[in-house]
């Protein structure tokens, strides 16, 4: 006697592929759109960077945005160290910050390790000195040599004019090989042409 097994239970049926959910299919575009940015500066954006790099100081961001908080130091200092509220920390808001620096600075500055999340703000701590005017100041040259260290990396030297003619005489010698080439492969289909007319 032979059983016959229906096919359901030899050929289980098969889930459907799950489809891409909106979540991620949001977040692929905004890593999308986030390099597309960061790959199409201007040559106008940059020059403006170039121009704003060499005017940076400590005084380029007004300090009426920042706050400023005083806390009991840890570090080093003797017994003065637990009783005066010596160390600084400096709160940078980055929605009044970044309308102060170029736009290629705008997404390494919020992938920088003094980035605070829950209040989106820069934070900075100083408790080198016992004294409070001298962390306050010590805060304001961290975020200074953020803002120049990150700038340097990211916003490209401008091209000298010795380095613009030698990419034109490579262009040009780019073109000429490139007609050169057609008129080369024009004339050897000339020539197989006229071979099969001959015969």
């Amino acid at each position: 006697m032979v059983t016959i097994l229906p096919l359901s239970r030899i050929f289980p049926r098969i889930p459907p592929l799950r489809s891409f959910s909106a979540l991620t299919a949001r977040t692929f575009a905004s890593r999308r759109a986030a390099a597309t940015e960061r790959l199409h500066d201007s040559d106008e954006d940059l020059a403006a960077a170039r121009k704003w790099l060499t005017g940076l100081n400590t005084q380029t961001i007004p300090r009426h945005i920042c706050e400023i908080s005083f806390s009991r130091s840890s570090g080093p200092g003797g017994q003065n160290v637990n009783k005066v509220n010596s160390k600084a920390t400096l709160k940078v808001p980055l929605q009044s910050l970044l309308p102060l620096v170029p736009r290629i600075l705008h997404h390494p500055l919020r992938s920088s390790r003094y980035f605070a999340d829950r209040t989106q703000s820069l934070v900075i701590q100083s408790e080198e000195s016992r004294k409070q005017a001298a962390n306050v100041e010590s805060c304001y040259e961290k975020l200074h040599l953020l803002l120049k260290n990150t700038a340097a990396d990211l916003i490209p030297g401008e091209t000298t004019q010795e380095q613009k003619d030698r990419v034109q005489k490579l262009k040009k010698a780019e073109n000429e090989a490139r007609i050169k080439s057609k008129k080369l492969h024009s004339s050897k289909k000339s020539n197989r042409r006229g071979s099969k007319s001959d015969d």
